[in-house]
This record gives structure tokens, C-alpha cells and sequence, in this order.
């Protein structure tokens, strides 16, 4: 039996593959989207994904003003912060927090952070998302293919 042939194929940063991806979050459910767009940057779709590599592709999240959340979670569900002071500790709505400036992105990206590791290989990760609440994006030189998220699993 020729055992060469069933090595493991580790990737590094020379032989990964990225590529830019539009998803559009019309009409998605933010938690659902958060997890697709989480194992889009990390590169779980690929056929050589490597844990500890920067092997994801590089996503584009077009109308996030337009995401939507399911049950009355727009009011309800609290994300608490801490100042680092006594009694600082900070509780915001997802509606309050989408209301302030940059509030679509800033509510994605902490969607999206919470299922990325949480380590340096996750802040990296985090930095190839790109959200942008109206329809237009300035990712044209990069030719970036539009994906539908509901085909992934």
C-alpha cells in the first residue's frame, strides 16, 4: 500500500487561495448570517483548511442596515460592556447600537467576532470583513463575486 499518497496537505500563507465575496444581508437573520460570514473568513468551505492559517476569503456584507432579527431581540437582548471602572458596566440594544453612527457595521462586526476565535489569528480574521449599510461597496478592483449565503451551510 503506497502510504505517500494520504499525507495531510497543511496550507500556509503561500499556497492559500483568497478570493472576495459579496453577501448580501437583505432580509437575513443576523445570528444565522454572523455564523456563514464567521466560517466564510475562516475558510471552513475550503477543501484545505488549515486551523491555525488565515485561509478564509475575504467577504463584503452589502445592505446591513437591512438585516432583521427574529422575536422581539431588536428590544430585548442586552450586549453588556465593561468601562473598567466601578459600576461601569454598559448595556446597549441592538436597536440602540444600530441607531448610532456606523451602527450597521459595528453590529455586525460584533456578531461576527463573537464566533471567530478569540486570539490574534481571530483579530486578523476580522480584519478582512468589509460592511457597508447601502448597496454600494469600493471593492470593484478586487472583482469580488456576489454569493447567495442561504446555499452554504
Amino acid at each position: 500500500m503506497d502510504t505517500l499518497s494520504y499525507k495531510t496537505i497543511s496550507a500556509n500563507n503561500a499556497t492559500v487561495t483568497k478570493e472576495w465575496v459579496i453577501v448580501d444581508a437583505t432580509d437575513q437573520v443576523l445570528g444565522r448570517l454572523g455564523a456563514k460570514v464567521a466560517k466564510l473568513l475562516r475558510g471552513k468551505y475550503k477543501p484545505n483548511f488549515t486551523p491555525h492559517v488565515d485561509c478564509g476569503d475575504n467577504v463584503i456584507i452589502i445592505n446591513a442596515d437591512k438585516v432583521k432579527m427574529t422575536g422581539n431581540k431588536w428590544t430585548e437582548k442586552v450586549y453588556l460592556s465593561y468601562t473598567g471602572y466601578p459600576g461601569g458596566q454598559r448595556e446597549i440594544t441592538p436597536a440602540k447600537l444600530q441607531a448610532k453612527p456606523n451602527g450597521d457595521d459595528r453590529l455586525l462586526r460584533k456578531v461576527v467576532k463573537g464566533m471567530l476565535p478569540k486570539n490574534k489569528l481571530g483579530a486578523k480574521l476580522l480584519g478582512n470583513l468589509y460592511v457597508y449599510a447601502g448597496s454600494e461597496h469600493k471593492h470593484e478592483a478586487q472583482e469580488p463575486k456576489m454569493i447567495d449565503i442561504n446555499a452554504l451551510k
